[in-house]
This record gives C-alpha cells, sequence and structure tokens, in this order.
C-alpha cells in the first residue's frame, strides 16, 4: 500500500539553496524514496520574487518526478504553513554591509516570530522544523518560542553542513576515502564560535588525532577552517554555500525521519534543555546526536577535555547574548 503525501514546506523558496534542495526532496533522496510529497513554496510576496518562484514551480512539473503530488507556490505565510508536516526554513533577513548583529537579530526575531505563530495556528502538530536562515540558531529558538502547541523536540537549526565539512577536511588531510572518517562533532552555534571536535573521530577505526599527529594542524587550520568555511566559499563565489548546503539539509532532514545508521552520530542543533554536557538550558545547541522513529537524543556520556569545554563555552556564551537580545525583542 502506497505512502499517504506528506506536506513539505520550503521558505525562502525561490532563492539559489532552495533551487540547490528541492531535487533531493522531489528524487526521494531526503524523506525516502517511497514517500511522496506535496511541496509549499513560499518566498516574499513581492512581484519579482513571486514571478521566479512559479519559475520554479514550473521546473517541477517538468521534471515529472513521480513523488511529487503537488506544488503550491505563494507569498502568505498562512498558506505554506497550513497542514504542514515538515517546514524548511531557508528564509531570513540576510546581513548587509554595516550592519551590526542586534539589528541582523532584530529584523529576523519578527520574521521568526510571526512564522512561529503561524507554526503553532495551521501546521500539523507533529510538523518538524528545520531553521537554516541564519542566524540559524537563534532564528529557531525564536520561531520554537511563539509555537508552543508545538513540541519543542520538533525544532532543529542547521550544522549539519559544518559536520560535513568536518568529515571533509579530515579526509582530505589524511588522504583517504571519506567512508573511512567517522565521529567529528560540531557543539553550539553556527557561527565563528562553533567548535569542531576531532576528539571522538576515527580514520580507519584509529583515533583522529593519533592518525593526524599534528595539534597545530588542528587548532590552527582544522577549526579556523571549518567555522570560517561559508565565508571563504561567500569570497570564492561571490554567493553562499547552495549545493553543500542543500546537500546537508537533506542529510539532516533524512536522518530525523528516517534514523542515522547503526553505531553513528550527526550533528544538529536542538533544545538544549536537560542536556548532561553543563550547557545551559533553553538554548538551540548543536550536539551529536542519534535519530530513531523520528527523534532525536543526544549523545551521552563523552569525555570533555579542558581544551573543549572552552571551545563549547565560548560558543555557549554567545548564543545566551543572542537569546537576551531576542528575549528583550520578544516582550
Amino acid at each position: 500500500m502506497s505512502k499517504a503525501p506528506i506536506r513539505v514546506c520550503v521558505t525562502g523558496a525561490a532563492g539559489q539553496i532552495g533551487y540547490a534542495l528541492l531535487p533531493h526532496i522531489c528524487s526521494g533522496k531526503t524523506f525516502g524514496p517511497d514517500q511522496p510529497v506535496i511541496l509549499h513554496l513560499l518566498d516574499l510576496n513581492i512581484e519579482g520574487v513571486q514571478t521566479a518562484l512559479n519559475g520554479v514551480k514550473m521546473e517541477i512539473e517538468d521534471a515529472t518526478y513521480p513523488l511529487v503530488k503537488g506544488v503550491v507556490g505563494t507569498g502568505d505565510a498562512k498558506e505554506a504553513f497550513t497542514g504542514a508536516d515538515a517546514v524548511i526554513m531557508l528564509g531570513a533577513f540576510p546581513r548587509k554591509d554595516g550592519m551590526e548583529r542586534k539589528d541582523l537579530l532584530a529584523k529576523n526575531c519578527g520574521i521568526f516570530k510571526e512564522q512561529g505563530e503561524y507554526l503553532n495556528t495551521v501546521a500539523s502538530k507533529t510538523v518538524k522544523v528545520l531553521v537554516v536562515g541564519n542566524p540559524a540558531n537563534t532564528n529557531c529558538l525564536t520561531a520554537m518560542t511563539c509555537a508552543t502547541n508545538i513540541p519543542k523536540e520538533n525544532f532543529s537549526a542547521l550544522t549539519r553542513l559544518d559536520h560535513n565539512r568536518a568529515f571533509a577536511q579530515l579526509a582530505i588531510k589524511a588522504s583517504v576515502p571519506l567512508e573511512e572518517v567517522s565521529g567529528p562533532i560540531i557543539w553550539g552555534n553556527h557561527s565563528a564560535t562553533q567548535y569542531p571536535d576531532i576528539s571522538h573521530a576515527t580514520i580507519s577505526g584509529k583515533p583522529a588525532k593519533e592518525v593526524i599527529n599534528d595539534n597545530d594542524w588542528y587548532t590552527g587550520t582544522f577549526i579556523p577552517c571549518i567555522q570560517k568555511r561559508g565565508a571563504a566559499i561567500i569570497a570564492a563565489r561571490k554567493l553562499s554555500s547552495a549545493l553543500s548546503a542543500a546537500q546537508a539539509i537533506s542529510d539532516h532532514m533524512h536522518d530525523w525521519v528516517l534514523g542515522t545508521p547503526a553505531g553513528k552520530h550527526v550533528s544538529m542543533a536542538v533544545d538544549s534543555t536537560g542536556n548532561k554536557y553543563g550547557v545551559a538550558d533553553g538554548l538551540i545547541y548543536s550536539f551529536p546526536v542519534t535519530c530513531a522513529g523520528g527523534k532525536w537524543t543526544i549523545v551521552d556520556g563523552l569525555s570533555i577535555d579542558d581544551f573543549s569545554r572552552e571551545k563549547m563555552k565560548a560558543t555557549e556564551n554567545e548564543l545566551l547574548e543572542e537569546k537576551a537580545d531576542v528575549t528583550e525583542l520578544l516582550k
């Protein structure tokens, strides 16, 4: 018996990440090869943007994906979120030259407050929400705060791109295939304070720090590379990551919905409440997690050395500052 279609909403769907992501969703790579989808594509209610969105809709129709059972393109957030089973939030107010962090948070707080309220009233009560638009962790916190009818564990922010970048850099440094690498972790914020941790990573079954016996490379090259990779791609392409971001979004949703492989963890930014690593409750903070049955679980019991603790605390402090700012804005 065929599965019932799920409604998948993508915000900012006329942009370059949306264009790169939609083939993953339509082909079954994201939600499974036997899972039909009805797409709800949302973008700004501006004539030029809606014209471009309609072009994307036409291309999806022309691609004749068997799993696509309908496509809605709209500039109305309420319409887009109605009945949604999964929402991937690409859209956010971009940082502009000269803009202070607080200004960016204020602009996005208004957007994600409104969208959180729509999620609260018209989306499926089991909706899974992934926030990608930056500052992703705190935008996710804003939406979650404004959607009290939806369980907090149904909200997450994307750090899978950073996680995938860490895999790639370890494989390149060790000159091994990607499948030989396991276990890197992204802790904290999707920002330049994130902590890419290889303390528990392995390469060809051996500790990564033994295979790559070069602490200067780890602290002076690897960590800054992962933290600043997005900026490096913008400098090279004059555009933000799209191909790799789409892959990471698809990976994130696939593993969340369908489960992580046995013995493997991934990095997801999720509600920190009740964690065993001393991170303050009430943040959207990236942890190592496993997924099963549509639910994530933080991996407990990993040893944390002083170096890691300091890095984890620094990114926690940034998230606490951002939370304080948006809490004031939401009053």
